[in-house]
């Protein structure tokens, strides 16, 4: 299998999001991350329900996340709040329940008609104080230092540079501010066929790297407060498991030794530093 290029990783997730902008919920879910062609695995196995979140929106959500990482964030009445990856804007109109009419919320997303559903969506609802911009999470549409908190659901592990989305998480917080982001990860080694098959790469797995790096990053950003909020294994059906790992193996990926993990990660922005990003 070739490999691709950070640029032609992002062409390929821009059209199939694209693609996934245009399809219900109930195909997505059922199609992993809404990407054709991989339906032997059931996407339900990442997400979490938001039905009974205060502020979803059924229009919004596409069943694509594997958290609830608005569920996590400590958002505060007014406070300012980014989402990375928003597509049709599922967690900002959550997050937004929360930060209320004081509040502001912003949606980055650079798919273009993932963007134009979200706008669709807040117009319709008619919220003034949440907006959607087209943009790449690596170079952020956004001033330093706007942001109380930033949430993403399942984004982060598409990025292909996640040094430099970490960097630009911790250049648009305030000092003081925080995130909590849910993500896929990995832990232990895994079969490259397993990790690279079309299948997994055509869904939420692709892009995920190992914990402990995805760990280290977050921390050599700048980032203090660090903490696990929830973790989950990612149960995959045992037709895929069986093709790439022998009996013992799976055992050993069903124990939790090793294997593909949901995970919802809490960072802050130290009141005092002077790292890249915080003497802004």
């Amino acid at each position: 299998m070739k490999t691709e290029t950070p640029e032609q990783l992002k062409e390929l997730v821009k059209e199939k999001y694209g693609q996934i902008a245009l399809q219900s919920k109930n195909f997505n879910e059922s199609s992993c991350c809404g990407a054709t062609g991989c339906g032997t695995i059931d996407y339900s196995i990442m997400a979490d329900d938001y039905t009974k979140l205060e502020g979803y929106v059924a229009d919004a959500d596409l069943g694509l996340g594997c958290g609830l990482p608005t569920e996590f964030a400590k958002i505060k009445e007014g406070d300012t709040v980014v989402d990375l990856g928003s597509g049709a804007g599922n967690d900002a109109f959550v997050a937004r329940s929360i930060s209320g009419e004081k509040g502001k919320v912003i949606g980055i997303d650079f798919t273009e008609k993932m963007v134009e559903k979200a706008r669709t969506n807040a117009e319709k609802l008619g919220y003034n104080n949440v907006e959607f911009r087209t943009g790449d999470i690596e170079n952020m549409p956004l001033a330093s230092g706007i942001a109380d908190v930033v949430v993403s659901n399942c984004v982060l592990n598409l990025v292909p540079n996640k040094k430099q989305a970490f960097a630009e998480t911790f250049r648009i917080l305030k000092k003081g501010g925080h995130f909590s982001v849910s993500d896929i990860v990995l832990v232990g080694d895994l079969p490259e066929g397993l990790q690279k098959s079309a299948e997994m790469y055509a869904g939420c797995v692709a892009g995920a790297i190992q914990k402990e790096e995805y760990l280290n990053i977050i921390q050599e950003a700048g980032f203090s407060g660090i903490q696990l909020q929830k973790e989950k294994p990612i149960t995959l059906p045992k037709e895929i498991l069986s093709e790439y790992l022998s009996v013992d193996q799976i055992a050993e990926f069903k124990s939790g030794k090793r294997g593909i993990f949901s995970i919802t990660v809490y960072g802050e922005k130290p009141m005092n530093c002077c790292a890249p990003g915080c003497c802004d």
